[in-house]
Parts: C-alpha cells; sequence; structure tokens
C-alpha cells in the first residue's frame, strides 16, 4: 500500500472529505504514476479521483466493527514512535 494512505476508518471523530480525497488522490497517483498529469489527461484524472472519493466514502460509512474508535493522537505518536524506532531520531 501507497505509504501516504492512511487508515481512515474507525476513528472519532470520522474522516473527513478533505482525508478521504486526498487519499483518493494518492491512489490515482500511485496507479497513474502521475504526480501531476499533462492536460490530455486532467479530466480523466480528476474524474478518477472524485468516483474513487465517493466509493471510499460509501465504503466508510457501510463498514462496521464492534471495536472502540480510535483516536487520532494515539494513533500519531505510535506512528511517530515506530517512524523514530525506524530512522532514528531527528534533531
Amino acid at each position: 500500500m501507497c505509504r501516504n494512505i492512511k487508515t481512515l476508518f474507525n476513528f472519532d471523530p470520522p474522516a473527513t472529505d478533505m482525508e478521504i480525497y486526498a487519499a483518493s488522490l494518492q491512489f490515482v497517483r500511485k496507479l497513474s504514476g502521475f504526480t501531476q498529469p499533462s492536460k490530455a489527461n486532467e479530466e480523466a484524472f480528476d474524474r478518477a479521483v472524485k468516483e474513487i472519493a465517493v466509493v471510499a466514502s460509501e465504503l466508510l460509512s457501510s463498514l462496521v466493527t464492534q471495536a472502540d474508535p480510535r483516536n487520532r493522537e494515539v494513533e500519531l505518536e505510535r506512528a511517530r514512535a515506530r517512524n523514530a524506532k525506524r530512522f532514528g531520531t531527528m534533531e
């Protein structure tokens, strides 16, 4: 999975439309190999991002879990700890 695409399910508060759009953009960038599409591909690229965002939003709203919602701050600290262990501290 692309490292820039973050898990969006089961957070309190839920993922925002902007977070879903950003993940969709990263997904399309990964699939297409384009960071920024050419003018010839721009319409198809933008349409794909929008359609994937809609499908992703539908997916997130239809998923169910018995687990308690995750806390964004706690998950951020865990990610920082993993990165510090993996890459060392940056000072």
